[in-house]
């Protein structure tokens, strides 16, 4: 689980570094800023479908994200089937008996799409290139309209459950691979506040 750890800085330095107006005081008139800095991670969602081609839309735009020598080190399964992620869930339930499946649903926010999102184990700067992966994706989504949600608790019970492996086949990743992050996409159901970021965490050095 160390490898969500040091993904929550890299995401964070991704999706909320910067400043909505420069230092004239004069409004940006850009796209990209403004989706980066109004999108929110969504915990309720409207259950209706985000059509596969919009989804897809977001897949090109995330695996374009910069990563290390190319190695393009991810790979990703998109499940928007309610029976499948039905199954998903009873298999993470069945894998770790201390839960219940109303806490597997809740730890993946009910979002109608979930994206699990596996890192190549023989690459050591391959969680960074899943974090740059998983933000480029978040923040196609907001363009478009869809909510979002990086999630880390999926990944844990997947890893930590005593049919890991099974749970993992069945999402079809090739071997070598491991579980680093789950994304959940839909139609947001509330409209969140932006949350108090410290910008005096950045500095230049004189």
């Amino acid at each position: 689980m160390k490898q969500i750890f040091v993904l929550l800085p890299i995401l964070a330095f991704a999706l909320v570094g910067c400043s909505p107006t420069p230092q004239n005081n004069k409004p940006m008139n850009n796209e990209v800023i403004e989706a980066i800095m109004s999108r929110r991670s969504i915990r309720q969602y409207h259950q209706l479908p985000v059509a596969r081609d919009t989804m897809m839309q977001i897949m090109t735009c995330g695996i374009n994200a910069a990563n290390g020598q190319n190695k393009q080190s991810w790979e990703v399964r998109i499940v928007d089937n309610p029976t499948s992620m039905q199954q998903i869930k009873d298999m993470m339930v069945k894998g770790n008996p201390s839960l219940q499946l109303e806490m597997v649903s809740g730890c993946m926010r009910n979002a109608p799409v979930m994206t699990f999102i596996a890192r190549d184990l023989g690459y050591d700067f391959s969680a960074y290139d899943c974090g740059l992966l998983a933000g480029n994706m978040m923040i196609a989504a907001q363009s478009l309209g869809v909510g979002s949600i990086c999630l880390g608790s999926p990944v844990r019970f997947i890893n930590d459950a005593e049919n890991s492996a099974e749970i993992l086949a069945l999402l079809g990743f090739s071997e070598g691979y491991e579980l680093c992050l789950c994304v959940g996409f839909g139609y947001a159901n509330e409209t969140p506040s932006a949350k108090p970021r410290d910008i005096n965490k950045v500095k230049y050095l004189e």
